[in-house]
C-alpha cells in the first residue's frame, strides 16, 4: 500500500478522500493540544492560532532550550480518549482537519469526523524519540502559562508517520478490532 503525503494545512476534500488503514507522512505545521487545551477551547477561548484546516496533535513534547531556540527531544503521542468530552467541538468550531494520537476515539468525534470533514491518524506510541527526529524545528509555543507539556507548540515536521484510523466515512478501526476481538472472546467462552 502506498504511503500518502499530506502537506499541512489540509482542505476537507483531502481529508476526506482518506480511509481507514491508510498510512499517511505529513510535512508542515503541526500544533500540539492536550487535555488543558482542549478544555480551554470548550469553554470559548479563542485560539493563538487559526487551527483551520490544520492537525492537533494530542503530545506533550519533551523540549530545550539549546542556543536561543526551542529543540524537541521527544514527542510521542498522548492517549487521545481522553479528549473525547471536548474533541468534537474543537473540530466543529475551528475546522480541524485532523487529529493525531494514540488509543483511538469514541463516538462523538467519529460523528464529527463524519460531518465536518476530518481524520484521526494513529502515531507510534512508545516512540517519542521517534517521532521528534521528524521535527525539524520548533517556531513557537502559545499558552505556556498552561505548563509546557500543556501548551501549544507549533511543530514543523518532514514526513511524520501516522495512519488513518478514523475516517470521515464513520469508519472506525478501533471499532471494528473491538468487535471483532468480542466476536473472538464470545466464541472461546462458548
Amino acid at each position: 500500500m502506498p504511503v500518502i503525503p499530506l502537506n499541512t494545512p489540509i482542505d476537507e476534500a483531502t481529508a476526506r478522500s482518506l480511509k481507514v488503514g491508510d498510512t499517511v507522512e505529513i510535512t508542515g505545521r503541526l500544533y500540539t493540544g492536550r487535555d488543558a487545551v482542549h478544555h480551554r477551547l470548550h469553554h470559548g477561548v479563542k485560539p493563538p492560532v487559526d487551527l483551520g484546516g490544520q492537525i492537533i496533535y494530542h503530545c506533550g513534547p519533551v523540549m530545550v532550550q539549546e542556543g536561543g531556540k526551542w529543540v524537541c527531544k521527544g514527542a510521542g503521542p498522548t492517549t487521545s480518549s481522553r479528549e473525547e468530552p471536548y474533541q468534537w467541538e474543537v473540530i466543529r468550531d475551528h475546522r480541524i482537519r485532523g487529529v493525531i494520537g494514540k488509543g483511538g476515539m469514541g463516538a462523538k468525534t467519529l460523528a464529527a469526523c463524519k460531518e465536518y470533514g476530518c481524520v484521526y491518524l494513529h502515531a507510534i506510541g512508545g516512540a517519542a524519540q521517534v517521532c521528534a527526529e521528524r521535527i525539524t524545528r520548533v517556531d513557537g509555543v502559545d499558552w505556556m502559562d498552561l505548563g509546557s507539556p500543556e501548551a501549544i507548540w507549533h511543530l514543523w515536521v518532514e514526513r511524520f508517520p501516522a495512519i488513518v484510523t478514523m475516517d470521515s466515512h464513520g469508519n472506525s478501526l478501533h471499532q471494528q478490532v473491538l468487535e471483532a476481538s468480542s466476536e473472538a472472546l464470545g466464541k472461546l467462552k462458548a
